[in-house]
């Protein structure tokens, strides 16, 4: 969805000629595939967090287009919101000192973002959904100016035909409409990728699946939307319903959301495309000239444009990725399970937990997925965004004796995943320095059992015993989380409530 596309209207015929051209590339894919076209394995990974604009009072700036002419670096870009950034950090080799090497990327880049944002009177905050974000803030007029994101909000209202509806129960109810998706720009996210060859994509499409719950219990940090405290995760209902084109009915009749988990694991990447392609209507039917058969038969690399936008428009929290790198196909898992922050040492600990998690649960000779039921997966992922790190999460049982047991997010960590991610780093050859001080950050959170949504709701609420009303209780918060992000402490260790006058 980065590429310039033009706002304008699409005819009937236009979406028949799109489907003919996503049969063509998911044919075009099946061959190339066959062919053993893909790239060999470099283990590249990937990083992009979204970003948030707060003024000095906490409140959400509608400044991103001033802050970006600011910035000027190809590193940054928009996003939904006109209060959302986006940082991208080119691929790295997955060895050595990377991890430090992207903490310190991301250090410098963001210290920067946030001098220019101050030149407007803003602030980058890097948090899941920020807290004072009112419902006045998320309307279409709020959207960035970019057509792609004008064509994408016209596109996905028409085919609801209605208000989209949020309604989101946790320690307290929220019930909104809107009129667009505007709603989806509250939600901030960091998305990791990770190259891998076509053999090795399911191993490591279902080790991210089965994880993907643990991943949210420790770092949740989106306890709060339009002034109510609902989920500790609250990203992940509030994405899938501001997205949700199914009208009532559709929903009924078991249409799938165009946000979703799954259903099932997988045994080879083409079953995802072919999935995208099979259950969900095109929103943005735009055609290039390609003809990738054509360019099969002639010995060339199809860029497969019609699939890879459609893709785009289906919103799994792992989702596979075609691309192209000096003329040679690859295949990417993104993981788009993690909120942004708290800080950058945590975005670099919940990374590096991930990577070595996933690298050892698909080494597995009997994977995890063999032993866990897909619903349980998905059972787990619903627990964790309503319980943080206090969820309780379903696990094969230890041992020959099979069936899953119900275990506490952070026991399984310290006992069972902590031990798999550092052997997964190992296999990466990442420097046992590295390893143990990000891992440390993910043992410290479960032995204290803090993250940033824990922090936030603790410090809200001692805002609120200090004689502050709600809004204003969110607004400290808010402040608070912004100097104690810039600190650059991991969140574990931040004190909780505010500082003596």
């Amino acid at each position: 969805m980065g590429e310039k596309i033009e706002a304008g209207g699409f005819t009937p015929s236009d979406r028949q000629t799109y489907r003919e051209k996503l049969n063509q590339c998911l044919t075009g894919l099946e061959r190339l595939l066959s062919e053993r076209r893909f790239d060999r394995p470099r283990n590249l990974m990937g990083l992009e967090i979204e970003l948030n604009l707060a003024g000095a009072d906490g409140m959400p700036s509608m400044r991103n287009a001033e802050v970006l002419r600011r910035i000027a670096s190809r590193d940054f870009q928009t996003e939904l919101g006109m209060f959302n950034l986006e940082v991208n950090i080119l691929p790295h080799r997955l060895s050595g000192r990377v991890f430090d090497q992207l903490a310190e990327e991301l250090r410098t880049g963001l210290a920067y973002a946030h001098r220019k944002a101050a030149e407007v009177d803003a602030g980058i905050v890097m948090i899941g959904i920020l807290p004072t974000l009112g419902r006045e803030d998320v309307v279409s007029a709020n959207l960035s100016d970019v057509d792609r994101y004008t064509l994408l909000n016209d596109q996905m209202a028409a085919a609801r035909g209605e208000e989209f509806v949020l309604d989101i129960e946790g320690v307290e109810r929220l019930v909104a409409t809107s009129a667009s998706i505007a709603p989806e720009s509250a939600c901030t996210s960091v998305q990791l990728h990770l190259q891998v060859t076509p053999d090795r994509f399911a191993d490591v499409w279902n080790a991210a699946q089965a994880i993907a719950s643990v991943q949210i219990a420790l770092g949740a940090n989106s306890p709060f939307l339009f002034g109510k405290e609902l989920w500790r995760e609250s990203r992940p209902p509030l994405f899938q319903q501001a997205t949700d084109v199914r009208p009532p009915e559709l929903r009924n009749q078991g249409v799938r959301p165009r946000t979703w988990f799954g259903e099932r694991w997988i045994s080879s990447a083409y079953e995802l495309f072919e999935e995208n392609v099979r259950f969900y209507p095109p929103l943005l039917p735009i055609c290039d000239e390609e003809d990738p058969l054509r360019v099969l038969d002639e010995g060339g690399v199809p860029s497969l444009g019609e699939l890879v936008l459609h893709n785009g428009t289906v919103y799994r929290w792992n989702r596979p990725v075609y691309g192209l790198a000096d003329g040679v196909p690859h295949l990417r898992v993104e993981n788009r399970v993690l909120p942004a922050g708290p800080t950058v040492v945590d975005v670099i600990a919940n990374s590096a937990f991930y990577y070595g998690l996933v690298r050892a649960l698909a080494d597995e000779s009997r994977p995890v997925w063999s032993k866990l039921p897909f619903e349980a997966a998905a059972e787990n992922f619903d627990a964790a965004c309503r319980h943080g790190i206090e969820a309780e999460l379903l696990w094969p049982r230890p041992g020959r004796s099979g069936g899953v047991t119900k275990v506490p997010a952070v026991k399984l960590v310290r006992d069972e995943l902590l031990p798999l991610a550092a052997a997964g780093l190992d296999a990466w050859n990442i420097e046992p320095a590295d390893r143990d001080r990000y891992l440390g950050v993910i043992e410290e959170r479960c032995r204290l059992g803090v993250n940033g949504a824990s922090w936030q709701v603790d410090t809200y609420h001692r805002a609120l015993q200090a004689g502050l009303g709600r809004d204003g209780a969110l607004a400290a918060t808010t402040r608070r989380y912004g100097e104690l992000m810039q600190s650059g402490e991991p969140v574990h260790t931040w004190p909780v409530g505010f500082p003596a006058p």
